[in-house]
């Protein structure tokens, strides 16, 4: 690595830093003097809290081994085995994370808050009646209006709660592990999305940064954890099907994105991500014309059912953006959010990725000299970047995007494959996440 590249590496990095810190300082001064912000530590939903718990020797000893090892480990482990061990590493450091703030606090207590998803599984004893009726009580100031997550989700995402309090799982301490265990999987599902589309080589290289991310400070602590990992495994199936494997991969890809969509209204933005992957796998596709069918054929299940059901997402979003506007959404100032949110991007996806968009764009920029691996990883990078922005500029996300961005942040750490010197990096990117999980208390 010359000096040259070296010294851009460092400006990205740095750039994001300042963005944070100027994140940090107007937003301080807006919310003193407006009152405006409806958050305690800009741009995060969050406290200053500093404090250790539990789970905070297991997480760094987490963060330890991966900066030690993880790049050699992830370099030399048969793929299969990679992929477990990605996964239980993920899982360690998430649980850890999460356990410094303590069981009822960190876990137990996330998802039965006031306004959370468990609050209303009694108003569910009759699932399609309560799907039919869903949409009367999105809008504030109608009668049994849903608490904010409720009403500004799809109803998919509470379902999920629902089902797993019949089957016997019920209560905080289920759902929290519930999240946590299926959200530690989305970097499984990047890692073989990049293998398919790109190489081996760059997945493994992205194995250490998307274990360790900042992400996982909100991965457990919020449901986002888990419309990430589903919205991850639809891609993945997705590329799966065009590179070569098994057809029945596109129907999964697609009843797994059509689930996604019922999860998170604005999530259907993954629609970017999985046209991105057609386009790389264009050659298959032409070849089986029947992938994009069986893409669209499993896409559509998740709909008819809802629609079957009495549920219409249509309705469900534009009463959605009505409470938006007559809530806080209303209030916080888009001048302030349109960046302060791309602030809260840096903080959980941390400097390296900085470093690793500013790679990829420079490998997109030229593609024709670039490896063809590396300029198809820095398409799909960039189609999760693109599709962030978008979720910024539609105004619908103002603050709290450290959680709702999850899904997209899982897909900017990848970009960290480019980046020479791992540890170093991953060093920074560790560093960020515990004094992120320590000094302060997170919402959600």
């Amino acid at each position: 690595m010359n000096r040259r590249t070296r010294y851009a590496d460092l400006s990205a990095a740095s750039a994001a830093v300042l963005l944070v810190l100027a994140a940090v300082v107007v937003g301080r001064h807006i919310q003193d003097t407006f009152r405006t912000l409806f958050v305690h530590w800009p741009p995060l939903f969050a406290d200053w809290d500093p404090h250790a718990g539990p789970g905070t020797p297991g997480a760094v000893l987490v963060a330890a081994a991966v900066v030690v090892h993880g790049p050699s480990v992830a370099a030399r482990l048969p793929w299969r085995r990679l992929l477990l061990a990605a996964w239980s590493t993920t899982l360690a450091w998430t649980w850890s994370l999460a356990l410094a703030d303590g069981w009822e606090r960190g876990v137990a207590g996330r998802l039965t808050a006031p306004n959370e998803y468990l609050r209303v599984i009694g108003r569910f004893h009759d699932i399609p009646a309560a799907l039919h009726d869903f949409t009367h009580h999105i809008v504030s100031g109608t009668p049994g209006v849903w608490p904010a997550h409720i009403a500004g989700h799809p109803p998919a995402a509470t379902v999920t709660f629902v089902l797993l309090d019949r089957i016997g799982l019920g209560g905080g301490g289920w759902a929290g592990a519930w999240c946590i265990t299926v959200g530690s999987t989305a970097c499984v599902a990047v890692l073989v999305t990049v293998r398919a589309l790109a190489d081996e080589t760059l997945a493994r290289r992205a194995a250490p940064f998307l274990v360790a991310a900042p992400a996982a400070v909100w991965v457990g602590t919020s449901a986002d954890g888990y419309f990430a990992a589903v919205a991850a495994w639809s891609v993945a199936l997705s590329a799966l099907a065009v590179t070569g494997r098994s057809l029945p991969w596109a129907a999964g890809g697609g009843l797994l994105f059509g689930l996604t969509c019922y999860l998170s209204y604005g999530l259907v933005l993954f629609a970017l991500i999985v046209a991105t992957v057609l386009v790389l796998g264009r050659h298959r596709v032409r070849e089986r014309p029947v992938l994009p069918v069986l893409f669209l054929a499993g896409a559509a299940v998740v709909p008819v059912v809802f629609t079957l059901a009495g549920f219409d997402w249509w309705e469900g979003y534009r009463l959605l953006v009505t409470r938006y506007y007559q809530g806080v959404g209303g209030i916080r100032p888009y001048g302030y959010w349109v960046w302060a949110n791309l602030a809260c991007t840096v903080l959980i996806t941390g400097v390296a990725t900085a470093a690793g968009l500013r790679r990829a764009g420079a490998a997109l920029v030229r593609h024709r000299d670039a490896p063809p691996a590396a300029a198809r990883l820095a398409l799909l990078v960039t189609a999760a970047l693109l599709a962030l922005l978008a979720a910024d500029l539609s105004g619908m996300s103002k603050a709290e995007t450290e959680r709702i961005w999850l899904p997209f942040a899982m897909w900017l750490l990848a970009a960290c494959a480019f980046l020479p010197r791992p540890r170093a990096w991953l060093t920074a990117q560790v560093t960020l996440a515990l004094l992120l999980n320590h000094l302060l208390f997170t919402g959600w």
